[in-house]
Formats: C-alpha cells, structure tokens, sequence
C-alpha cells in the first residue's frame, strides 16, 4: 500500500524543500539575526520557525481529515486551490528571476537569550497567513480520496525533520557575507529552477485523481 502513495509523498518532500530555497521574510529574518546578532541567536529563531511549521502542518492535516470525513468532495477544490497557489509561487520565483531581484536580508534583535529568540521564531512562523496556504498545497500533494491518516502524518514528520534541518542551516552557513553574497550571484538560476519545479508540482495536482 505504501508504493501507492510513494510518489506523492517524494512530490510533497520536494515542494517543502524547493520552498525553503525560495527565502521569504522568516528564512530571511533568520540570515540577518545570525548575520548582525549571532549564530545562536539564528539557530534559536530558527528553531522558533521550524516549530510554528511543524505545528501548522499538524493542524492543517487534522483539520484536513476532519473536513475530508465529513465532505469527501471537498478534496477536489484543496487540491486546484493547491494548484493555483503552486502556479503563483512559480510566477513569482520566473518574475524574480527575470528582474534579478536580489534578497534583502534584515535581522531581529529581542532582550534575552535563547528562549526569547525562540518564541519570536514561534511567533513569526504561527503568525503567518501563507503557512496555511502552504501546508494544503503540501498536503494535497500526498492525499487523496483514499489515503489512509498514515500518508498526510509521514509527510508532516518528515517535512518537520527537513524544516529544522535546513534552517539550522541557514542560521550556520549564512551567518557570514560571503555566503550570502554567494547566493546573490547565483539567485537567479535558483529562482528560475524554482518556477520550473513549482510548475511541475501544480500540474501533478491537477493530473492527479480528484
């Protein structure tokens, strides 16, 4: 049974991981920290981060499988809603790509150590309206009509793995200029691999059995 939903569930690793390539303002907020305060500092707030996205995961995949129990067709609008945002990520990472526009890296200072650094990233990520977006596209990537809570609860302890993981990694290997300098020069090529794989992601939803 799991060979059934193997693909889907690699589709769904991929759209988290391309979109943590694709820096917005919490992966950026984690850059400027590590950057202009500190490694530890970063590595706190990203670890914040990382909780809030696990955490909207969770509730995203309970809330899903409590709607999907009670109106089953209700897969076949999250699932094009899925694919219209997937296209809309692919349009601004070609549009970025195509503009050669460069991140704009700022930091968060907050009084404390590591626990204030941390509920900060908690805050900033919970508090985000896309993560919900986000999490359904995710999510309709790997489900269907059929598939048991297992498949959606694999995807949301995996993509948690990866999520602390790669921003960890930001916090560590983006702390200094270089690396950040490094990634500007090669940010359009990234941006344009980006659009490619979203575009890819949004029509495997759409050819996907509704």
């Amino acid at each position: 049974m799991f060979d059934q939903y193997f693909a889907g569930i690699l589709v769904a690793f991929g759209v988290f991981v391309m979109g943590m390539f694709s820096p917005g303002p919490n992966i950026m907020s984690i850059i400027g920290t590590s950057m202009a305060v500190g490694r530890s500092s970063g590595k706190a707030l990203a670890l914040g981060i990382a909780s809030g996205s696990f955490i909207w995961g969770t509730l995203t995949l309970f809330g899903l499988t409590a709607l999907l129990t009670t109106y089953a067709g209700l897969l076949t609008f999250i699932k094009i809603a899925g694919a219209c945002y997937l296209l809309l990520l692919a349009y601004k990472a070609f549009a970025s790509a195509l503009k050669g526009k460069t991140m704009q890296v700022k930091g968060i200072t907050v009084d404390g150590g590591f626990g204030r650094y941390y509920r900060r990233g908690l805050l900033i990520q919970m508090t985000n309206p896309k993560a919900a977006f986000t999490w359904l596209a995710i999510l309709s990537l790997a489900l269907d009509q059929t598939a048991p809570f297992w498949v959606g609860g694999i995807v949301v302890a995996g993509t948690g793995i990866i999520s602390i993981v790669g921003h960890l990694a930001y916090a560590i290997a983006f702390s200094t200029a270089p690396m950040v300098n490094g990634y500007r020069k090669a940010q359009r090529w990234i941006d344009g691999a980006l659009g490619s794989f979203f575009t890819f992601a949004s029509y495997k939803i759409a050819t996907s059995d509704l």
